[in-house]
């Protein structure tokens, strides 16, 4: 059986107040009386329970993130700048991966709720306004990353995926495509469908181009290769000249397939390809891929600060800081 605060006391031949002074106030032991009890607590292998001792105090030092795909290196980016952040000011972060999976994101939410988390920060899969909300009466306050508050009762920090839909594919256009595909989903995910928004903005104001839309069911580099393979198994005159890929992770798979053996379609003067999110493995790619790059690290840096301050003061109105997208051309729209 683990040793307990009252064993140390009992072995130190002090009370279990003065044990909880040598570990949180030293500064009010003797000398002299703290070496007894540092002895008793080495001697017993005592390790003191900070979980309990946070939960008492009514929060945890830690920050709880949720965020849709960990393998995409986009979230991992982030979570890295939010880590930095919130280690600056002495608190950790606990990250959970919904895996785009209502119920998981769930348990994670669940769990936060119940360490009490100093708050949470995440990359929602739908409308969760109503669970944040729970979280907000039980004093955990919430941020959305890397999307907007429908209703703006929650603090969000995000870029502008509408703006950047309508940048990749108005960058397409301009290199004289028009026949372009969308491939991109599960469209329950508000990133993807604001991204579609914006290349049917920038579609609708060429009136010789079209927009053909291709679900996929994941954010992955497999369901990319596996909308590419579609696209190789069409006849030539039936393909799209360019493709925008909801993320580079997409955009990976579908210039997989493109390239192929046997496949015979060349990157990009048969297809022009763009992705989004700008990950290291782009500039990367056998063919550099062009893609629309986001401060992800930033975004998650940003949202720590927010969160710590709202933390300290609930009366705080909510903000929405959105950050601008930014195109990057590389070989693969070229």
């Amino acid at each position: 059986m683990a040793a307990s605060v009252k064993d140390v006391a009992a072995l130190a031949g002090v009370s279990v107040g003065t044990v909880s002074n040598v570990m949180n106030r030293p500064e009010k032991v003797s000398a002299a009386v703290a070496s007894r009890v540092q002895s008793a607590i080495a001697e017993l292998g005592f390790v003191r329970n900070d979980a309990a001792r946070q939960l008492r105090a009514g929060r945890s030092s830690s920050i709880g993130l949720v965020v849709l795909d960990v393998r995409n290196p986009f979230f991992t980016d982030l979570a890295r700048g939010a880590e930095d952040r919130a280690a600056a000011d002495g608190f950790s972060v606990i990250l959970g991966n919904s895996d785009e999976k209502a119920d998981r994101e769930a348990t994670y939410l669940d769990l936060f709720e119940v360490q009490r988390m100093h708050g949470v920060l995440i990359s929602p899969f739908g409308d969760i306004t109503p669970r944040l909300r729970q979280l907000r009466d039980r004093g955990i306050p919430a941020i959305l990353v890397d999307r907007t508050s429908a209703d703006t009762s929650f603090s969000s920090v995000s870029v502008d995926d509408v703006a950047g839909g309508a940048l990749a594919v108005g960058h397409l256009l301009a290199k004289g495509r028009c026949r372009i595909a969308f491939i991109g989903g599960p469209l329950e995910i508000q990133q993807v469908t604001d991204r579609l928004a914006g290349a049917r903005i920038a579609v609708a104001a060429h009136p010789d181009a079209s927009l053909e839309v291709i679900p996929i069911d994941g954010l992955t580099v497999i369901a990319g290769r596996t909308a590419g393979t579609d696209l190789v198994g069409r006849a030539p005159t039936d393909r799209p000249d360019a493709v925008f890929a909801a993320n580079d992770l997409v955009a990976m798979g579908v210039l997989q397939a493109l390239m192929m053996q046997g496949a015979d379609v060349r990157v990009p003067e048969q297809i022009a390809l763009i992705g989004y999110d700008d990950i290291d493995f782009a500039s990367a790619a056998v063919v550099p891929l062009s893609s629309i790059r986001q401060p992800s690290a930033l975004i998650g840096r940003t949202a720590v600060e927010i969160l710590l301050e709202e933390a300290a003061d609930s009366t705080l109105a909510p903000r929405q800081v959105v950050f601008q997208p930014e195109l990057v051309v590389r070989e693969s729209t070229l």
